[in-house]
């Protein structure tokens, strides 16, 4: 079944992939580097409050157990990946594939900020909180009614100094304690009270003038909020974070570039190894399990010799200390950008016939990692995903072609996993790439460092796919091949469906067995963010932010999207 509503195109599209890395890196800074500065910057007034509807008296006060017991309970979306397991799988099933072709939209709220719009909302009790991007220094937490899209109350932020590599994005918002906790692009973690948008705490992170900023949703778990660092593209060290969910007093912090023995010099320093995706939880086990992003400076490796740990890897944490458990590292010494910057997932595979606790992550490399959840010992890799074609050859000054390219295989787009089937539903990207280096540069606080590009091919290979994986085997179930190159996330739901959106505006219903398309609906915009499923007074609603994405220049927009059967 297909439909359509009309909607407004971009005013201003840029086409990332197709210039130098250095050059699209530069088009997403907001304000200009302050180079060696030492203090933080930033508004620390805080953000406006606007109420536009009536006072919210709904519970919407989230503590860990209701976390901890979503996978039995369908009705609320807790976190950015549903459960302490990033499943993104709803055991709701009133929406079905036997169904879904009556599937259609109940509201089509806008949010006023029209830019790459990444968001997963959150559902507590009939009440669905997001983030908008970035547009004009501004960005906000949005709380609305979960059924019919009307705005409760808007906590709007101006950002202050901040250089952002990969659009003006946030991916989401965490609830506990009675807040609702959000991450800004001048790296503040900012409470707002949950029932009345008005802002409760606010704590700085980080210093964005030397190229730390926030794009992940944070999540909570006991008296945390959990947070990473996005921004790999300048010369910093990465880092994991737990912040007291009362207060904002940091707790713990985890560096993710080990000095120790795999870094030449003082190279550590000045690392990388950001994460850009919210970390999942092993409650049972005491873990926090997280992927980083690529090591710094990006395609030129000479002045870090060693294999650069912890970058590019999965790594476990001691959640209540932040102390390291354990780690697999996916790239050695990554001088291609193949960094891990898929959100993590938890389920239990079978090695030689028994059940093993095992942790997920879907690669740029076009490989899906299953490592033991105990150990970080790899069980194995799936079949490629996506294309491959002259893999880890050395990038030269001349320019060397590969794939996958420097945004994938998977970027960072959340999969999906289905206890149902035992798979998980990565959308991945074709995009045949030039990888060239250039002499290098010095670390400088607060720029770029230079010394790498990776272009598009023209007439290259440019589409996506969305693919099943068997996480028992490895073994690719279906893989069904998209126009364009996907990023946005999945979705899996009980009722046998897989949904997900495409940067031309289509959002799709699959059939989690076979792949077959059984619905689609055109936003207008590119449908670039994860969906998901939730149930207010006992009707199932889907619900997807459409605006568009900077680094691909899908079509903008402002949107999110409520979907429910026609009555």
């Amino acid at each position: 079944m297909t439909n359509s509503i009309p909607s407004s195109r971009l005013a201003r599209r840029l086409r990332a992939g197709v210039l130098p890395a250095t050059v699209l890196l530069c088009l997403g800074m907001a304000h200009t580097a302050f180079a060696g500065a030492t203090e933080a910057a930033g508004s620390e007034t805080g953000g406006k409050t606007e109420v536009a509807g009536k006072t919210i008296t709904a519970n919407v006060a989230v503590t860990s157990g209701m976390i901890e017991a979503a996978p039995k309970s369908g009705a609320n979306w807790l976190v950015t990946g549903r459960d302490y397991d990033n499943s993104r799988f709803s055991p709701l099933k009133q929406i079905n594939a036997g169904n879904v072709a009556h599937l259609t939209p109940v509201a089509i709220a806008q949010t006023g900020f029209t830019a790459s719009f990444e968001t997963t909302p959150i559902v507590v009790n009939g009440i669905m909180y997001l983030t908008t991007p970035m547009v004009n220094d501004k960005q906000a937490l949005v709380a609305m009614n979960a059924a019919t899209g009307a705005t409760l109350w808007t906590y709007t932020y101006t950002d202050g100094t901040n250089q952002i590599c990969c659009g003006p994005v946030n991916r989401g918002a965490a609830a506990a304690d009675g807040n609702v906790f959000m991450l800004t692009l001048d790296d503040k973690l900012i409470a707002v009270d949950a029932a009345t948008g008005r802002q409760a705490w606010m704590s700085t992170v980080a210093d964005p003038r030397y190229g730390y900023s926030e794009t992940m949703a944070p999540t909570v778990y006991k008296n945390m909020v959990l947070i990473g660092s996005a921004g790999g593209e300048w010369p910093i060290r990465g880092f994991v974070a737990a912040y007291d969910v009362k207060t904002g007093k940091k707790i713990w912090q985890f560096n993710t570039t080990n000095k120790e023995k795999s870094w030449s010099g003082d190279s550590w320093k000045t690392g990388g190894g950001t994460v850009w995706t919210t970390p999942t939880v092993d409650a049972k086990r005491g873990l926090l399990i997280f992927a980083t992003g690529n090591p710094n400076p990006d395609l030129n490796g000479a002045s870090r010799l060693g294999d650069n740990l912890y970058t590019d890897s999965i790594v476990a944490l001691h959640v209540d200390t932040g102390k390291l458990a354990w780690y697999y590292q996916e790239v050695k010494h990554d001088v291609w950008d193949y960094d891990a910057v898929s959100n993590v997932l938890l389920f239990d595979t079978k090695v030689n016939g028994k059940t093993v606790p095992a942790a997920g992550e879907a690669g740029k490399t076009a490989w899906f990692y299953i490592v033991n959840r105990e150990t970080g010992k790899l069980i194995r890799k799936s079949e490629p995903f996506d294309k491959q074609k002259n893999m880890f050859a050395q990038p030269t000054l001349a320019g060397v072609q590969m794939l996958p390219g420097a945004n994938g295989g998977a970027e960072w787009s959340p999969p999906a996993f289905s206890p149902l089937t035992h798979e998980v539903y990565v959308l991945g990207m074709n995009q045949l790439m030039t990888f060239s280096n250039e002499k290098d540069s010095p670390a400088i606080p607060g720029q770029i460092r230079l010394g790498s590009t990776f272009k598009n091919v023209p007439h290259g290979v440019q589409d996506g796919t969305l693919t099943a994986i068997n996480v028992d085997s490895g073994k690719i179930a279906w893989n069904d091949h998209m126009p364009q190159p996907m990023m946005g996330g999945a979705l899996a739901t009980a009722g046998n469906l897989v949904f997900t959106g495409e940067g031309n505006g289509w959002f799709d219903a699959m059939d989690a067995k076979t792949g077959k398309r059984l619905w689609r609906f055109n936003l207008g915009a590119g449908v670039n963010a994860p969906p998901i499923a939730y149930s207010v007074a006992g009707r199932e609603y889907i619900a997807v932010a459409a605006g568009g994405n900077f680094q691909l220049s899908y079509p903008y927009g402002d949107t999110v999207a409520i979907f429910a059967l026609s009555k």
